[in-house]
């Protein structure tokens, strides 16, 4: 009795696998050149590169204000399973001295479709930028206690003269836990 159930079950998924493929191909087929046109002028994202200057001078700020930078890539497994937390810090904080800055410094070549990709799929533009990392000078690093950029994700937190580091990725309680200390 279970094969015969079983042997149903598969053979209705498959049914519906087809169907749903059918379906695909004639929406395809039915597709006129306005619609896709239209797709194709859809607003392109546009993220800012900023020079190893400009990074070493957000990294420096010391006011009143929180500042969460994150060393990133698009193709980064760790990196791509943090995000979500930071998201939701993100709205969480809305409106309080917080600023947080998402750093692309190692694939230029996602610079131009799969960076600006993520970026608009999690709401993200405004807070990414791009940086060549093969124009670092050897003092770049020296603005970490133990990051010498051999591993993504990197957060770097600062407040005032207070900073702290992470290597690696974040679960949202410790992320939590590191913006609250500073936050404090």
């Amino acid at each position: 009795m279970k094969k015969i159930i079983l042997a149903t079950l598969v053979l209705f998924a498959l049914a519906s696998c087809k169907k749903e493929s059918q379906k695909t191909e004639e929406n395809l087929g039915s597709a006129d050149s306005t619609a896709v046109s239209k797709e194709a002028e859809a607003p392109k994202v546009e993220l800012k590169e900023i020079s190893q200057q400009e990074l070493v001078q957000h990294l420096s700020k010391k006011d009143d204000t929180l500042y969460v930078t994150n060393f990133f890539a698009t193709w980064c497994g760790p990196c791509m399973m943090e995000i979500p937390h930071f998201k939701k810090k993100m709205q969480e904080l809305n409106g309080k001295p917080v600023k947080f800055t998402f750093v692309d410094i190692l694939d230029k070549t996602a610079w131009k479709d799969k960076v600006p990709a993520f970026a608009k799929e999690n709401g993200l533009e405004n807070h990414i930028v791009l940086v060549d990392e093969s124009k670092f000078d050897n003092t770049f690093f020296s603005n970490f206690e133990t990051w010498k950029g051999n591993g993504i994700p990197f957060t770097y937190f600062r407040k005032g003269s207070k900073t702290d580091e992470i290597e690696g990725s974040m679960s949202e309680e410790m992320l939590n836990e590191k913006i609250n200390a500073f936050l404090k």
